[in-house]
């Protein structure tokens, strides 16, 4: 089997404002450090209205259309934008963790890494925040559970701020795990232990500032791995953020590259065991562009071993 690479070029047309941390270069940096690795490289489709009908109100989806601008830039809140371009890449975005959901759970591939901007994970029922537009993580829970007849589907979230969108559109579906680990304090403030969903389906995971790799694997270990084998999910999807790294400029964690290799390669073993393997991850936070690059590959590396 192998791991797919889903990914389209207009998420190169999602612009920010110069010196935004969510920039263009990030995918570029990506794409850059995935470039000769042996994936098969898929082009994401246009999400269609009926999937992205699964999270978002058809009034939220509206709103961010006749909010889009024809030139220059529309500020949504102080950190998120819409450019002429920011909806073909939020639909492509979209598109490509359902595509993702589909091949694997077809078997197709093994696994899938989706390399798409903007981020979703900070996207609420009908709030665009923290860059985020569409909920793309909490789309590939529902339609693997809606479209494909999935009983359980868990989402792992591993950036450094909190995953408050995919918390927010998961928290009444009982058939979805949500484990979210995070800095804390931190934007955007949520994400404490009692937030658990209400059907005890969420667990959060606060993080302290300046603790590192060793702090973050033992708390995978004690609580996260075994939830993961008691739930056993049919499907895993990773909310694959890269934040947590020692250079990133927005938060403290220090993390190295090495740690997402390892957290990368202990959440494929415990899929291994629960659900064939089946993971399906998508691009979240990482602002420091070599980091960001370096603990990708990292990442998809481990994600092709485990498909090999």
């Amino acid at each position: 089997m192998s791991t797919a690479l889903i990914t389209h070029a207009a998420c190169l047309d999602h612009v920010t404002p110069q010196g935004h941390p969510e920039r263009v270069a990030r995918l570029e940096h990506v794409l850059h450090a995935l470039q000769g690795l042996d994936l098969q490289r898929v082009t994401a489709p246009m999400a269609a209205e009926d999937d992205l009908l699964r999270i978002h109100p058809k009034g939220y989806i509206d709103g961010l259309r006749d909010a889009l601008p024809s030139a220059g830039l529309h500020q949504i809140d102080g950190d998120t934008f819409l450019s002429p371009g920011s909806l073909d890449a939020a639909y492509r975005g979209a598109g490509a963790v359902v595509r993702a959901v589909d091949m694997v759970l077809d078997g197709e591939v093994g696994n899938a890494f989706c390399a798409i901007r903007p981020p979703g994970h900070h996207a609420e029922t009908e709030t665009s925040m923290g860059f985020c537009l569409f909920g793309n993580a909490a789309l590939a829970a529902k339609h693997a559970l809606d479209h494909h007849g999935l009983a359980r589907v868990a989402v792992v979230d591993f950036d450094v701020h909190h995953g408050n969108g995919t918390q927010d559109l998961l928290w009444d579906e009982a058939r979805a795990l949500v484990v979210t680990s995070q800095q804390m304090p931190l934007w955007p403030g949520s994400g404490r232990p009692d937030e658990d969903g209400a059907f005890g389906n969420v667990l959060n995971l606060p993080l302290p500032p300046e603790s590192g790799g060793a702090e973050m694997r033992r708390v995978y270990e004690a609580k996260v791995f075994p939830r993961l084998r008691e739930f056993k999910p049919e499907l895993l999807i990773i909310s694959a953020g890269f934040d947590a790294h020692q250079d990133d400029p927005l938060a403290q964690l220090n993390w190295a590259t090495d740690d997402f290799r390892w957290l990368t390669r202990q959440l494929c073993a415990v899929a291994g065991e629960v659900c064939g393997g089946r993971v399906v991850s998508t691009l979240e936070g990482g602002y420091d562009l070599e980091a960001l690059a370096a603990s990708t590959r990292a990442h998809v590396e481990e994600l092709m071993e485990a498909a090999a």
